[in-house]
């Protein structure tokens, strides 16, 4: 049987990425004992591009500052062979100094006055250019004849970021061909030109993609990849026009490069992020990440130590996402020791249980949908607050509540069916007929759905469309206008639009009470499931972004809109209109038996902006009255700490708990593990068995467990930065 190639094997990884004075100062003894004190099976080493490591023949490659003629480059490769470890040649190729300029300045990006793009000292090459597709490649090949690499990977190969338009010769002539008409003169989202120019530019990262592969594979053979190392911020791809649904589906490995952390999210966006990989992937592939062991934050600070908090936390949230562990140090030498200390009980953990980190599939009860063409022609420059906040939201709604997920892309929606028993779309604004068909399809077959805000308003490239594509299967009708506002709310004004309440179960306190009386008791009746825990209120904040929708006859409405009113001075904050016929949330029932709930409200933006519980728990009680007794997985005691991830492998499940406790002000940053617990966990799975033991991988101890009804019971007595629960079948 033919041995498998390396990117399905190799699973941990170390990189050390050199600066230009290590050629003086490199200790390979010393690095050659941390590779086995950390069980990497491979190196990602520097090579060429910005900087060579070795004595290219090219004499605008330019050598490291220290050296010579020196191969150090090669020494390493030659080093990790002995060692029998697989070899990746690191090369970051988009910039290039002032002599390469000079001798061919028709190879870089300019702006529309034709002055040369730049970043710091260096000039930002063109990717339509032959720097592209002659110069790199005769590197690559300089490369694979001195060493004979593993593979590739590129730093910044996806060239000049979305903000700038390059208007250089190539890209001018290429473009008319593409479109057949000329390169845009800004960035204008009403402006077609521009549009095809963005769908351009995501062709073009491709084709790149391709031709590389094409280049090193013929030069290297069939297992020399190359792999431009990939973004896990769905974003930071389409600043890039990187295109996750095309490229994945054509690399064998992702090399993650998912490091920084941003303003907002905290250590669940690592799972999220293996986990949306993995569904537009595939689960087979591995994914590697880039795991620093330095300090991030702004600045980052690249030589000193990361916290080992900070590190077990990333890189165990990364685990129960499908992600493998890469250590990532920026130089040779360090007067920060610490740092070398983080990585060793991470992945000597990872290795002793390695049988239950890969090869396995994973199980959800709700599937969230996704797409960069949203994200692009919705989001347009306002992307963030437009419809990553929506996506943001109601993750982190579910997670509070211990719900699983998996994302979804929108194409594959259609995949969907038997596979989750609700489908969300957070402000899923642009939507293709067939995307809306897959949807409804999902929904007759028994599944449910709830759709939030402008949900398939808009078409595949975000023209407007004159009701939803999905009205028919809500039976909700858009009217062509708001209330409301998605900008922050601004306190030093008197009056403001986002001062809104929403008004629940309407129609169970209609005529109860004027605006004036405040005094009134609360109403009577069987208050909807959609509210459960708001017992002790008719009305929650809002805030938020209101389209004026029309419902069908046998729609419930079961929320409606508050007008806004003076927030200043507080004598005047009482409710002008208390009432209104402005549908907030709404609700249909299938002859399917399914649910579908729409929060026309943007309650997921809301809650990802403002979190308000009360968004959080709607949102959540939601996904809850649509599966009914068919949670797959449930916590108690975690208090909104601890998130599961479910997986299915030959004769057992794998259930990933994550603390989320947060003791850092800035998120994905900690200093300190607190422990939580006990945790009870109740997991609905096939299981006949009276009792029997769940083996805790990180505590290293059975507990017991017992089947209550149709819920396998156990509990975790303490998890620290995670658990992962392993349960055999009994069926």
């Amino acid at each position: 049987m033919a041995e498998e190639p390396w990117y399905r094997t190799t699973k941990r990884w170390g990189q050390t990425n050199l600066v230009e004075i290590d050629p003086a100062r490199y200790d390979a003894a010393w690095w050659r004992a941390h590779w086995r004190k950390t069980r990497i099976q491979g190196v990602i080493v520097n090579s060429g591009g910005i900087v060579a490591y070795y004595p290219s023949r090219f004499p605008l490659h330019h050598r490291a500052h220290t050296l010579g003629e020196r191969d150090l480059y090669g020494e390493i490769v030659k080093e990790a062979r002995e060692e029998g470890l697989k070899v990746i040649a690191r090369m970051d190729s988009n910039r290039v100094a002032e002599d390469f300029y000079r001798a061919h300045p028709d190879w870089i990006c300019v702006d529309a006055t034709g002055k040369p793009y730049r970043q710091a000292d260096k000039y930002i090459t063109c990717i339509n250019s032959p720097y592209y597709s002659e110069y790199l490649p005769e590197i690559m090949r300089e490369i694979i004849k001195r060493s004979y690499p593993d593979g590739f990977a590129d730093n910044s190969w996806a060239g000049i970021p979305r903000k700038n338009i390059c208007y250089c010769g190539y890209c001018a002539d290429q473009f008319r061909e593409y479109s057949g008409v000329d390169l845009p003169s800004g960035h204008d989202w009403s402006d077609e030109r521009y549009r095809r120019w963005i769908r351009w530019n995501y062709k073009r990262r491709t084709e790149l993609w391709e031709f590389n592969n094409s280049v090193t594979m013929q030069a290297g053979g069939e297992h020399c990849r190359w792999m431009g190392m990939i973004s896990g911020d769905v974003l930071n791809n389409g600043n890039r026009f990187i295109d996750l649904k095309s490229i994945l589906t054509r690399t064998e490995i992702v090399m993650l490069d998912h490091q920084r952390r941003n303003a907002v999210d905290g250590f669940a966006d690592n799972t999220e992020a293996g986990k949306r990989l993995h569904e537009v992937g595939g689960w087979d592939k591995l994914i590697p990440e880039s795991m620093p062991q330095y300090q991030l934050g702004s600045p980052a600070f690249r030589l000193a130590s990361m916290p080992a908090a900070e590190v077990r936390l990333w890189s165990s949230s990364g685990f129960a996402g499908g992600i493998q562990p890469w250590w990532h140090h920026i130089g040779s030498s360090h007067e920060d020791r610490r740092q070398y200390n983080s990585a060793e009980p991470i992945f000597c953990w990872h290795e002793a249980n390695e049988d239950i980190l890969v090869d396995r599939k994973p199980l959800a009860d709700v599937g969230i949908i996704w797409s960069q063409d949203n994200y692009d022609f919705h989001g347009q420059d306002k992307a963030n607050d437009r419809t990553m906040n929506p996506y943001r939201g109601v993750i982190r709604a579910l997670d509070r509540a211990g719900i699983s997920y998996l994302p979804v892309h929108a194409d594959d929606i259609s995949r969907a069916v038997g596979r989750f028993g609700i489908l969300i779309l957070p402000n899923l604004g642009v939507m293709s007929d067939a995307q809306a068909e897959a949807v409804k399809i999902f929904a007759k077959s028994g599944g449910s759905v709830v759709a939030t805000s402008e949900t398939s308003l808009y078409g595949p490239s975000g023209d407007p469309r004159e009701d939803f594509a999905l009205n028919d299967l809500f039976g909700v009708h858009y009217q062509g206008k708001s209330h409301g506002g998605r900008e922050l709310a601004n306190p030093d004004i008197e009056v403001s639009a986002r001062h809104t309440y929403i008004r629940l179960d309407p129609e169970l306190r209609a005529g109860l009470y004027g605006p004036r009386d405040a005094t009134a008791p609360l109403a009577t009746g069987q208050r909807h499931a959609l509210f459960a825990g708001l017992e002790g209120t008719d009305t929650v904040p809002f805030g938020g972004f209101l389209p004026v929708v029309e419902v069908d006859d046998d729609v419930a409405v079961l929320a409606t809109f508050v007008h806004e009113f003076p927030i200043y001075p507080p004598e005047t904050a009482w409710m002008r209109r208390p009432h209104s016929d402005l549908p907030v949330i709404t609700a249909r029932e299938t002859a399917s038996g399914g649910k579908l709930i729409w929060l026309v409200g943007d309650l997921d933006r809301c809650f990802a902006r403002d979190e308000h519980p009360e968004h959080a728990l709607i949102i959540t009680n939601a996904v809850r009255w649509a599966l009914g007794e068919k949670l797959l997985v449930s916590l108690e005691s975690a208090h909104g700490l601890i998130t599961p991830t479910l997986y299915e492998q030959d004769g057992r499940y794998i259930l990933h708990l994550n603390s989320r406790l947060a003791t850092a002000k800035v998120p994905g940053r900690q200093s300190d593990l607190v422990p939580i617990g006990p945790v009870t966990v109740r997991l609905r799975i096939p299981f006949r068995e009276a009792s029997c033991q769940v083996q805790l991988r990180v505590s290293s101890c059975g507990v017991a467990a017992k089947l209550e009804g149709t819920e396998l019971v156990f509990e975790v007595p303490q998890i620290l930065d995670h658990e992962v629960a392993v349960i055999e079948f009994r069926s």
